[in-house]
């Protein structure tokens, strides 16, 4: 009897943990998973924090183990070794992703980096440099993940800028990271066009100036390499640069960015472009700039419309987007 007794618990306790076990592969894969590059601060770190929060899973890939480690602590999210310029890297975490069990719905190309200086003098290792995580990033880490996103028909957001389309007069010394997110924008489009024959949405956000360590970490580069700047014929102005510390905490957080981040990955429609500003002058600065461009192509060529025209075109435009 006791022996019945014992297999009998037995049984029941092999059963029950085959119910939770299969309970647990089951939310797994309901859950919906993204992964974040760039994720251990500024804009990253909030739209891990914003998708973890509304029980979304979060992989969060990050360089410094420290970060890693920190990162992990967060509920719902699992962070990854990620350096968007190492294929290995990369290549590790499509497996380690694909080994969860959860697939892939959505990927964030959030990474970047900037670099300050005039083109007449930046180093060609610099442009590559700022190049490399921008552009080829992005481009990397998609091609990589694609067969995740195409199987679940999920979303990819890429993280743009407002100077990849309005920055006045291209912007005093940001050449090169205003040309990396002129490219990121140019990709974003064609990587849209391509992949919805997936069913597979693809959208850019464009944040302005939000609280992030982009500047003060460009500016600890510059100090560390202040031996190519002596000869400069911009030294005042990049001493000046450098002087300012690059502290950006002062601005707003960017918990709007994180917000549309998780409309673009989930919401039923979302939008091509998300330009997420933290007041009207950037705005205005932003779509001026785009308004002007236009100006410039119509009064250069050989079909110039004119204004009533033009007018009835912005209209016709503004009625697609309703």
């Amino acid at each position: 009897m006791k022996s019945y007794s014992r297999n009998a618990y037995i049984s029941l306790f092999i059963c029950l943990l085959t119910v939770f076990l299969i309970h647990a592969q089951e939310s797994a894969t309901k859950q919906k998973a993204v992964l974040v590059t760039g994720a251990s601060s500024g804009i990253g770190l909030k739209i891990t924090e914003q998708l973890s929060n509304k029980g979304y899973f979060v992989y969060a890939g990050a360089r410094k183990q420290e970060d890693l480690e920190r990162l992990s602590t967060i509920k719902n999210v699992q962070s990854i070794k990620l350096d968007v310029t190492k294929w290995d890297e990369i290549n590790a975490a499509v497996e380690t992703i694909k080994k969860e069990g959860r697939g892939l719905y959505g990927l964030v190309n959030n990474a970047g980096v900037g670099i300050w200086g005039a083109f007449t003098e930046v180093k060609e290792e610099d442009l590559e440099f700022i190049l490399n995580v921008n552009v080829y990033g992005p481009y990397r880490v998609t091609k990589a993940f694609a067969p995740l996103i195409i199987e679940s028909k999920g979303r990819i957001t890429n993280i743009s800028s407002i100077s990849g389309v309005g920055s006045p007069k291209g912007g005093l010394f940001n050449g090169p990271y205003n040309m990396s997110k002129h490219a990121v924008e140019a990709y974003n489009d064609a990587l849209a066009t391509e992949l919805k024959k997936f069913d597979v949405q693809v959208s850019a956000i464009e944040p302005g100036s939000y609280n992030s360590k982009i500047l003060e970490n460009m500016i600890k580069r510059m100090k560390a390499n202040y031996s190519s700047y002596e000869n400069s014929l911009y030294k005042e102005d990049i001493d000046k640069f450098i002087a300012s510390g690059g502290d950006r905490s002062k601005d707003k957080d960017p918990a709007e960015v994180a917000e549309a981040v998780e409309k673009a990955l989930f919401s039923d429609n979302p939008k091509p472009r998300y330009m997420v500003v933290p007041n009207e002058k950037q705005a205005h600065r932003t779509i001026t700039k785009v308004m002007r461009q236009m100006v410039q192509l119509n009064e250069n060529q050989a079909y110039k419309y004119d204004r009533e025209t033009l007018i009835k075109m912005l209209d016709k435009v503004l009625a697609e987007t309703e």
